[in-house]
């Protein structure tokens, strides 16, 4: 088994650490930094549980080595919003709208209706719908998570927390 040495920086904290180099990202996140609100779902890129932003582009993090994160920068559910006493305006319009459901893909559905509205900060529903078509929601429909969006869209600003 090979290891080696990474330095990465989550949500604004640079860490070094040794992982086997077959280590995943979603696993070097939840098992060696400690932060569980990003999910393991499918292990295999189809279900977006595991959705991170990477260098500030949403992405899954079961389709990154840890290794492949060395000197880069990771952004997880825990720190999205832009204090603690602020949601991010997406985990306040998943708050209004009744977004979450069960709540295992939550945090991937936020990290990519995020990053959906970094690239365009007013996309239309049917936008919407199509880029979320990699992360699944086991529950029932989207119509929620699309409002979700929706309301961030309008109210780039948040509320008061």
């Amino acid at each position: 088994m090979s290891t080696h040495e990474i330095s990465v920086t989550i949500n604004g904290k640079s860490r070094t650490d040794t992982v086997e180099a077959r280590m995943l990202l979603v696993h070097y996140i939840r098992e060696v930094r400690g932060l569980t609100g990003t999910h393991v779902g499918c292990d295999t890129s189809n279900c977006g549980a595991c959705t991170v932003h990477f260098d500030g582009r949403a992405a899954k993090s079961c389709t990154i080595l840890a290794v492949q994160a060395d000197g880069h920068e990771v952004t997880t559910i825990e720190g999205l919003a832009p204090d603690p006493d602020h949601f991010h305006p997406v985990q306040e319009g998943f708050r209004q709208c009744h977004g979450l459901q069960c709540g295992f893909c939550t945090s991937g559905m936020i990290m990519a209706s995020a990053g959906i509205l970094a690239d365009d900060p007013d996309p239309s529903r049917e936008k919407i719908r199509l880029e979320l078509e990699g992360n699944l929601c086991r529950c029932t429909g989207y119509q929620k998570i699309v409002d979700s969006v929706r309301w961030a869209a309008e109210h780039p600003e948040g509320v008061e927390a």
